[in-house]
Formats: structure tokens, sequence, C-alpha cells
């Protein structure tokens, strides 16, 4: 057996066992396993839901021999750690990457992961055409797939991402959710899957982030360019009646959104309609105290829906 059939026995055994945990911000994780009381891990929400420190006798050996198995187990003589958390979301369980989310080929799952991926099941089951091809773009988890294959079952969902290690995880989540119409595949963007899309979803990174990590840095000053390259690839690639649904963030300047006015700026000309508005006014605030967004008022997250006429 491999490490992700490893993995996906791990996470079966965790469903088995009635395991749910929903991921906050990091913010509120710091906070909360900054209480005395949490220092350490006493059960199974602790271990894969916190991220906190365990030791033996904590888990039960099975859980501890599927850990050794799919290799993510850390052990440092009786301070052990789980190198993936499992959140639930929809009735599914997804694996992804454990808390802080600081190396390179991280794969972040959280609130805003939650949100996207309830934008996208609302549109799909208020779609007056049935959706035949999708993708999720930057698919992470692949948590915007597995909810729009769910919905859609007879569509064609493709999961695209350049994190190897996110094509994994949405691999493992996938058979989890025993959804078999999401393909996993790497691509940077739509350029390494042909075709055209009724459906494109995505919740790319979106926050200045001067350490650069991929799963958080949108790129450009704002960090919006893989926002708009996103919008970009959506006009070229959406057949009639299809849609773009995509989630993102804002810092808000003088209130005024700059990606409003550069989405604005790209969709001028093209035959797609478009909708904007704000999911949440106001998060992530501890980044306000950074340099990065020392010019902003407020962190705005929002839905982008661009939809290009059926008649087209």
């Amino acid at each position: 057996m491999t490490k992700p059939e490893h993995l996906l026995s791990l996470g079966a055994a965790l469903k088995a066992a009635g395991y749910a945990f929903t991921t906050v911000t990091p913010a509120t994780h710091e906070r909360v396993n900054r209480r005395p009381e949490n220092a350490r891990a006493t059960d199974l929400r602790g271990v894969f839901g916190w991220s906190r420190p365990f030791g033996p006798g904590v888990l039960p050996d099975e859980i501890v021999d599927l850990m050794d198995a799919a290799e993510v187990l850390d052990r440092d003589g009786d301070v052990w750690r789980s190198l993936v958390r499992f959140s639930t979301f929809d009735g599914e369980l997804f694996v992804h990457s454990a808390f802080p989310t600081t190396d390179a080929d991280a794969v972040f799952f959280g609130p805003d992961t939650y949100r996207m991926a309830e934008a996208a099941a609302a549109h799909v089951m208020h779609r007056r055409r049935p959706v035949r091809r999708a993708v999720d773009i930057g698919c992470g988890t692949g948590a915007g797939a597995i909810t729009v294959a769910k919905r859609a079952p007879a569509a064609e969902v493709f999961a695209v991402d350049i994190n190897d290690t996110a094509l994994e995880f949405t691999r493992v989540n996938t058979a989890l959710a025993d959804v078999r119409s999401v393909r996993a595949c790497h691509s940077n963007l739509l350029k390494d899957v042909d075709g055209t899309f009724d459906l494109i979803v995505s919740n790319p990174p979106f926050m200045i982030d001067p350490a650069g990590r991929a799963y958080r840095d949108g790129g450009g000053s704002g960090g919006h360019d893989l926002s708009l390259s996103i919008i970009d690839a959506a006009v070229e690639r959406l057949d009639p009646g299809g849609s773009l649904v995509l989630f993102s963030g804002a810092g808000i300047v003088d209130g005024e959104d700059p990606l409003r006015a550069a989405a604005a700026d790209r969709l001028a000309g093209t035959d797609l309609t478009w909708s904007y508005r704000e999911v949440d006014p106001d998060v992530y605030d501890e980044e306000l105290d950074g340099d990065a967004y020392r010019h902003a008022e407020r962190l705005a997250v929002v839905v982008l829906t661009a939809s290009r006429s059926e008649w087209s």
C-alpha cells in the first residue's frame, strides 16, 4: 500500500469513530491553543483538529499504527504530533496540513473554504442548465470540486493545482467522499487542461504575503494577480451559459475596493455579466498590524460571479 492509501485508511477510521471538527481561522486557533488546559491533546479532536502535541496512550493503537503507515506521525521523545489535520464539511471529511501552515507546500483549509464551497453549491443548485463539465482552480483539498460533484453527479469535474501535496490530499478526500467523477490533475490555472467549462470555481490565495507562501500569496502589490488571472481564464474558457464563481478577498483602502475595480476593468468589453458582493466585510483583522496592510482600513472576503449568455 502507498502512503495515500494509508492516509485514506486513517480518514476512514476517523469517520468510523464519529470524528468531527470545524476549522477556525489561524488567529482563533492560536488563541484557543494558548489556554493552559490545551497545552496537550487528550482526544482525537485535539490531535487531528487542534494540532496539539500528545503522547503515548492518548490515541487507540489502531490510529497510531495508521499514522505511522501514512508517515504522518512525528515523534520527539514523548512529544508526538500529527503532520495532518482532518476537518468536516458538508457531511464529508477532508485531510489538510497541520497547524501552523508554514511549509511551502502547505494545504490550507479554513472558514474561507466553507464559504467558497457553500457559494459554489448555491450556484449549482440555482442554475437553469445542468453542469456537464466543471473545474476547481487551485483546488487545495478539493472541497470545491467535491461539493460541485455531489450536486452535479453527471458532471465531469476537474480539480487542478500546481501543488502536488494538494493533489494527493484531493485524491484522498475524493475517495473518502466516494465521489468518483472528480479528476485531480496538475495544472497552472487552466493551461494544462483542455476544453471549455460550464462552471469554474476557485478560492485562490488572495493575501499580500511578504513570505511568499504559495497557499497564501495572491501575487502583485494587492494580492490580486491570481484572482485576475482566473477571471481572464474564465473569459476564454467558459461555455455559453457557463459561470465563474470566484471567492477572493481585498484590503479596502479609503472606502475603495481595488480588486473590484481591477475586475471591472478585466470584464469590461467582454460578453460576461457579473456581480460582486462582500461575504464578510471585516476578516483577518490581525493583518492590519503588519506593514503589508498598513494602508488598508479593513480586509473583506468577496464572491464574484460572472456568467456567459446561453446564446453567446
